[in-house]
């Protein structure tokens, strides 16, 4: 059956090319396989579950092969190493068609890899807000939107493809692609790359049982049937689920929304501890059995519908024991519920009109203190985000990051959940601004940030071992220049990030004195910090990215000490090493492409635009230290 957007290709729309034999065709699937395969899994909808969209692209472009010798459609392949090649032209042609029919009918069983579930891997939350847009788009409007920024076709280029794909009403799908106001640089993010795959094993328990069932035959099957019309077992009751573990008391135990635990509203007060073990249970689904029932089931066992994201180094599988609940209620448009079992958090949500599209993510939070579990959040809905706020937070507002003097605007909650605020984890395009949460309690105030994770990440500013709120006047001018950069630290599981001014230096040419910055995003899992050392001229609104280093101790409190180079072109057009280390640096000293040395912490040697160099300091005790790359 036709979809209504599909018709099948008029004699115009295939009009004859250059004939391409089979072997040309082998060649090109050969070479472009990846991007074809991308593409597909662009154009057909995402509701069949990532796994199963998978091995679909797959299928659609192996089976895109052409038997025998078939005319090319004129239309141009995809620039930058595709132009002039007909066969990668046909195979396109060939896997729009087929992914546009297919996604008008409901799913095959095949093809199937028995006994793994394969998915790309997670991407962040603007892949993830993109592919939800696109999923809401028609199949041909989806094919649009690729060609043009997965292919880099121009829309006449698109309009011939559309038409030549089956496309009734192709401006109907350009226009509606218009309405994607994500960039195109996110169509080549590991989100969308059905080659670069993670595998999972299915349920083995529900494999074995299946293998049993085929030996006892009739009688196992009445059996089966037996369970899963009883409540509160099986597919039915359990939503988005997967079919259901063997049964031991333990297991049961964690999946019984009866033996949830739920912490007194006051706990708090009285507790020797501050974090996610005293929040009370909040929401106006708390006593809603069955949406807990689902939570629970989906958390242990996901199904192939569920979009599961998890923070890097976070454990998968469902809870030990039972966990806390923190929150069930009516977020937007979604059910959600927040539950915690001490080493994570998981939240799940639901469309409020059924299960179909549930979301799980999961986040460590070990060892978090005040600061660490003072929000979490609970929905991110049109670019802006909802937090559910610890129960000691007397206020909360938001401000821009970049605009240091500016007014905070107050933030209604109730129950612990606040009024929208736009997250810079869900804009696309240049930062102009960036929003930032900031919380009062009892014992101070501080901000917190949202990176694309279900807690936001806690600001602080300050020498290693010396760091302070970032609520502060002078923190807040200190983050202004480098606010933008937090964007390199999204959906890496930060916990923390400080920004430590290390140096002043003076500028050649009487040109003025610049800012050196260290930002240092340390992580829930411990290793893994993300280090930029940013470089900040005078006048100049933004901050420059000197040098990055993973996992480094550098800026830290186990080595809170940096040295770090940039090349900076005066006034006047003349090119400089400029090099500046923390306090306790007696010398530098650059080789390689420049060389140059100096007494104490700045160094500012005549470089070539484009000179690469090593830099060295000596510390005041005779130690040596490398410079950031």
């Amino acid at each position: 059956m036709q979809s209504q957007d599909v018709v099948p290709p008029s004699p115009a729309s295939s009009a004859a090319g250059p004939v391409v034999g089979v072997e040309q065709a082998e060649a090109a699937l050969v070479e472009h396989y990846p991007r074809l395969v991308r593409l597909a899994y662009l154009v057909l909808p995402s509701g069949r579950g990532r796994s199963r969209r998978v091995l679909t692209a797959h299928s659609l472009v192996q089976r895109a092969l052409p038997r025998g010798r078939t005319p090319a459609p004129p239309i141009p392949a995809q620039r930058a190493g595709r132009d002039g090649d007909p066969g990668y032209a046909l195979l396109r042609l060939q896997v729009l068609r087929t992914a546009l029919g297919r996604g008008a009918r409901l799913p095959s069983p095949l093809p199937r890899v028995w006994g793994l579930k394969l998915f790309p891997r997670s991407g962040g939350a603007d892949e993830l807000a993109l592919d939800q847009r696109l999923n809401a788009l028609s199949g041909p409007a989806r094919a649009a939107h690729a060609l043009r920024g997965l292919e880099r076709l121009p829309d006449g280029d698109v309009r011939e493809v559309l038409a030549a794909a089956g496309v009734a009403d192709v401006d109907a799908a350009l226009e509606e692609a218009d309405g994607i106001p994500d960039p195109y640089r996110l169509l080549d993010s590991p989100e969308f790359d059905p080659c670069a795959l993670q595998a999972r094993p299915t349920d083995l328990l529900r494999r074995r049982r299946r293998l049993k069932a085929a030996l006892v035959g009739g009688a196992a099957l009445a059996v089966c049937g037996t369970l899963l019309a009883l409540p509160g077992d099986g597919w039915g009751p359990d939503g988005a689920a997967a079919p259901p573990y063997a049964r031991n008391p333990a297991a049961q135990a964690a999946l019984d929304p009866g033996k949830l635990t739920r912490v007194s509203p006051t706990a708090w007060r009285t507790s020797a501890r501050t974090d996610f073990s005293v929040w009370p249970a909040r929401g106006d689904r708390t006593g809603d059995t069955a949406l807990l029932r689902r939570a629970l089931a989906v958390w242990a066992r996901p199904g192939e519908g569920v979009r599961v994201s998890a923070t890097p180094g976070t454990p998968s599988g469902g809870p030990a024991g039972p966990p806390r609940l923190l929150y069930a209620g009516t977020v937007d448009t979604a059910r959600v519920v927040v539950l915690y079992d001490g080493l994570r958090l998981a939240r799940y949500a639901e469309p409020a009109d059924g299960t179909q599209g549930a979301v799980l993510d999961l986040a460590r939070v070990d060892g978090a203190g005040r600061a660490g579990s003072s929000a979490v959040v609970l929905s991110r809905v049109d670019g802006n985000v909802r937090y559910l706020l610890a129960p000691w937070v007397r206020e909360a507002d938001q401000r821009d990051l970049r605009e240091p003097g500016s007014q905070a605007t107050a933030l209604t909650f109730t129950d612990g959940v606040t009024s929208p605020l736009a997250s810079p984890a869900l804009r696309s395009g240049p930062c102009a601004s960036w929003n930032v949460l900031r919380l009062t309690d009892g014992t101070g105030t501080r901000l917190v940030t949202d990176l694309g994770e279900l807690v936001p990440a806690h600001l602080t500013a300050g020498r290693p071992g010396e760091t302070r709120e970032a609520s502060g006047a002078g923190a807040l001018r200190t983050w202004a220049p480098y606010a933008c950069s937090l964007s390199a630290m999204r959906s890496a599981g930060v916990r923390s990030v400080n920004a430590w001014a290390f140096a002043e230096q003076p500028l050649p040419d009487e040109s003025g004195e610049a800012a050196w910055v260290c930002t240092r995003a340390e992580t829930w899992r411990g290793d893994g910090a993300r280090v930029l050392a940013q470089f900040h001229t005078p006048g100049g609104r933004l901050g420059a990215v000197a040098a990055k280093a993973e996992s480094a101790p550098a800026c830290g409190e186990r080595e809170p000490r940096v040295l770090a180079g940039v090349l900076w072109k005066s006034g006047s057009g003349t090119w400089y090493l400029l090099a500046a280390g923390s306090r306790d640096l007696a010398s530098v000293r650059a080789t390689g492409g420049v060389e140059g040395s100096a007494r104490g912490r700045l160094l500012a040697v005549r470089a070539e635009n484009g000179a690469r160099a090593d830099l060295k300091g000596t510390l005041e005790n005779g130690r040596s230290i490398d410079g950031l790359n």
